[in-house]
């Protein structure tokens, strides 16, 4: 394949693969708006469209220079704005001198900002669903605008950004840790300031169901993800120029598939043990948790490796719910365990199926990645609850944030009962 057609088949893989990405964001929105209660399933709706927003404007601002400009072992340039190279500028302008120039690089500049764009909003959808229900809507965005432009790029400079971390060895082949890790990390520290939901937990410790206002949003939402997935996963492969790049992809995806599918199985069959009762949100999670784990290390030859770090992905999901539950962390979506929890086994994972991968190292980013993220976020979640109030009030939380924070319902031929807590009972 000549060096123009590698340009335009690199160029069209990140720009495809970014947009499967991006469908990821309705994925999460209707996971999340479908597992609250009806009361406030708009508010959800309009954090996913705005954390995406927020997202795409910081890493273009600063959040991209940060990760990827000039990184000297910790952090790139504290740059504004990223543009498009002055060759590719000038190639616009009929400038066909400067062609192959722009060739060298491989693949559109900007293609390549947006493929990287959209894996930020990722993270950040992962804090979304864990907070609901009760997190200030300022708050969240406040969160959000630092999440994607200085702590998720700082992650991101360590590693892909060929930082420290990077050259030390550490792996991660599409971010079970970089990304989903962060936003895990980032959704517990938020989790523990905010505090639980009213009446979440009982008096004599027990937890109290709070019922989807809709299952079959759920299940869509999650089916979405999957979908979303292959984007996620097959292009990281970060290039499709060559039939070494498709045969990997294919790899990937067929992974990735198979991951997905070992983790609910593997949930359903540990679900009643562990939660003792037979659990459709855990099947769901399962899948989550299966995707999330490979995520690391997809493009084995060996399939097999596929089922089992899926499975045991969704065995470790479902293990944490119940710690969770146990040490009385509310987590409405169960956002920490599929991607926090699965994205630590998935990246340790790598050093089993590639022998060129150091355990040690893995550990080593799996830690000061998770002291970095929940230490800088614990202490902004503690600061915003100072300046502007982490939490809705409580008449807030029990009419439901939909009518008291946006005036419309959405599902307003629905009746709303009030539902106790402790201190109703």
């Amino acid at each position: 394949m000549n060096t123009e057609a590698q340009f335009v088949f690199n160029t069209l893989s990140f720009l495809l693969w970014g947009g499967l990405v991006m469908w990821m964001a309705a994925g999460f929105t209707m996971l999340e708006s479908g597992s609250v209660r009806t009361k406030n399933a708009s508010v959800i709706c309009l954090k996913n469209i705005g954390l995406y927003s927020i997202a795409g404007l910081t890493f273009y601002l600063i959040g991209y220079n940060l990760m990827y400009t000039d990184v000297s072992g910790l952090i790139g340039k504290f740059k504004l704005f990223y543009h498009a190279s002055a060759d590719e500028i000038a190639l616009l302008d009929g400038q066909e001198a400067v062609l192959e120039n722009v060739l060298g690089l491989g693949q559109s500049t900007m293609a390549n900002w947006f493929f990287q764009m959209v894996f930020v909003a990722t993270a950040a959808s992962i804090v979304s669903g864990a907070l609901a229900e009760r997190v200030n809507l300022w708050a969240f965005f406040i969160f959000t605008t630092v999440l994607t432009a200085f702590i998720y790029p700082v992650v991101g400079a360590w590693t892909w950004g060929e930082g420290w971390l990077y050259e030390m060895g550490f792996y991660d082949f599409a971010g079970s840790t970089i990304v989903h890790g962060t936003g895990g990390w980032a959704a517990l520290a938020g989790a523990i300031v905010v505090g639980a939901r009213l009446g979440k937990f009982r008096k004599d410790g027990t937890v109290r169901a709070t019922p989807p206002s809709s299952v079959p949003v759920v299940t869509l939402g999650v089916f979405i993800l999957w979908f979303g997935w292959f984007g996620f996963n097959g292009g990281s492969q970060l290039a499709l120029g060559s039939a070494v790049d498709a045969t990997s992809m294919a790899h990937v995806l067929v992974n990735t598939n198979l991951a997905g599918a070992a983790g609910v199985l593997a949930s359903i069959a540990v679900a009643r043990p562990i939660l003792g009762r037979f659990d459709l949100f855990a099947a769901l999670n399962g899948a989550i948790a299966g995707l999330v784990a490979i995520t690391a290390g997809p493009e084995m030859a060996n399939h097999y490796w596929a089922i089992i770090i899926g499975a045991v992905g969704g065995v470790v999901c479902v293990s944490a719910i119940r710690v969770l539950e146990a040490i009385h962390v509310d987590d409405v979506v169960g956002a920490v365990p599929a991607h926090l929890f699965a994205g630590v086994w998935g990246t340790v994972a790598v050093a089993i199926t590639n022998p060129e991968v150091n355990v040690l190292v893995q550990l080593l980013g799996v830690l000061s990645i998770g002291v970095f993220v929940f230490g800088i976020s614990w202490l902004l979640w503690k600061g915003i609850d100072v300046v502007v109030g982490a939490r809705v009030s409580r008449q807030v939380e029990k009419l439901g944030q939909d009518v008291a924070e946006l005036g419309i319902e959405a599902y307003p031929e629905f009746v709303l009962m009030p539902e106790p807590d402790d201190e109703d009972e």
